[in-house]
């Protein structure tokens, strides 16, 4: 799970099916820094989580359940962002596994795309082990 700084990766997932139902996988995944693991469920579809983020964390993510599209800035400055940073954007499916791989320095916004949507987050942090959580309103970046 280990990033270079500000370089986002999408590991690419894929599923296979037979008679006896199917399976998910994402092989180039390596879980062996993950310290925590945690899921979102918004409880609507307009509903969008963000902009949170990590200077020291790193964190991944894939859709166990349903749609959802995940907005990712990398911060210039943690004290006074400016405005117009750049917005990456990517859809994860649950039917595919994609992992995006969110290194340090960035921030997300979370959108469900469809009811019922569920998320799974791996970070190599532990819950309080560092104060490391940044908070920006929904509305600070233009989109």
């Amino acid at each position: 799970m280990l990033v270079k700084m500000n370089e986002i990766e999408i590991l690419d997932g894929n599923s296979y099916s037979d008679e006896r139902g199917s399976i998910s996988f994402n092989n180039g995944f390596n879980a062996s820094l993950v310290k925590q693991i945690y899921f979102i469920e918004n409880s609507s579809k307009e509903i969008v989580r963000g902009w949170q983020g990590h200077k020291i964390e790193q964190r991944s993510c894939s859709s166990v359940k349903g749609k959802f599209k995940i907005n990712i800035i990398t911060i210039d400055d943690w004290d006074n962002p400016s405005k117009n940073l750049k917005i990456k954007s990517y859809m994860l499916n649950s039917n595919t596994l994609d992992i995006p791989q969110v290194p340090r320095g960035n921030i997300t916004s979370i959108q469900s795309l469809e009811e019922y949507s569920k998320l799974m987050v791996l970070s190599d942090h532990s819950m309080g082990e560092r104060k490391d959580e940044y908070r920006f309103n929904i509305n600070y970046f233009n989109e």
